[in-house]
């Protein structure tokens, strides 16, 4: 299997005292491609040159929604001098989280359109957080579309079928993570059942969400294998033609991995 790990924290506790180790275990598993993801400013550097050293592993500069308090002065002009980096593949996470709220949502709204704006500059894909925001993440997006285009992904899909179809409908990808493998997760299941093959991604968050049979451990791209070929019997399809299609899609929405 060639696989690609659309997103991973490669620099948070819990992978990075371990990341050579975890990075060969990754290999192992046949993952070629990960995609290191930032959520604060402060892990730029560190996100970007864990990209620098690794010739599989690319980098986000972004700000997370629950991080948008902490940095109110990222803004667009910042966010497309950082993305000219040559391993800098895409911008995000961002996005909108009324779980937590730990950012006021007018914070993390006006983040979000910093990002947004940002993408249709550079013309690289927005990485989309959001959480009990759904309405609000559609809107923000559809709105934005309108002033220019850009491409992007839903990170760890978890919303409704309908918001998928919203997603779909805004010419977005779709990824899924290690929940799906999760018995309480029906909801979802079904969802991945029928998102069309050509705009779905797999990832594992790590060092979040591990799949079922790795479940109480730290995740790591790794499992990225075992979420596959979950979802390759949940969809009733070949494992090694999913692998292939979702590392295409991968490339294809991160298209400066393959520049």
């Amino acid at each position: 299997m060639r696989l690609a790990d659309s997103h991973c924290h490669l620099n948070y506790k819990g992978v990075f005292e371990q990341q050579p180790e975890v990075l060969a275990r990754a290999r192992d598993a046949g993952v070629v491609a990960m995609l290191n993801i930032s959520t604060r400013e402060n892990e730029w550097d560190a996100v970007i040159g864990t990209a620098e050293r690794e010739p599989d592993v690319w980098a986000t500069i972004g700000i997370h929604p629950n991080e948008a308090d902490s940095y109110p002065d990222v803004d667009t002009e910042r966010l497309v001098a950082r993305a000219a980096h040559p391993r800098v593949v895409g911008i995000g996470e961002t996005g909108l989280d009324y779980y937590y709220e730990h950012s006021d949502r007018a914070r993390q709204q006006a983040s979000f359109r910093s990002h947004l704006a940002a993408c249709r500059q550079t013309g690289l894909p927005v990485v989309v957080h959001t959480r009990d925001a759904e309405d609000d993440t559609a809107a923000i997006l559809k709105e934005e579309l309108g002033k220019g285009s850009f491409p992007g992904v839903i990170h760890c899909f978890t919303g409704t079928a309908e918001f998928a179809r919203q997603a779909l409908d805004l010419g977005f990808y779709i990824s899924i993570s290690g929940i799906v493998t999760f018995k309480n997760a029906r909801d979802l299941q079904e969802t991945a059942r029928w998102l069309p093959r050509e705009r779905l991604l797999v990832e594992t968050d790590a060092p979040f969400l591990a799949p079922v049979p790795h479940r109480g451990r730290p995740g790591e791209p790794a499992y990225v294998a075992d979420t596959c070929r979950f979802l390759a019997e949940l969809r009733g399809e070949d494992v090694e033609g999913l692998v292939d299609a979702t590392r295409a899609n991968f490339h294809a929405l991160f298209a400066k991995t393959i520049a």
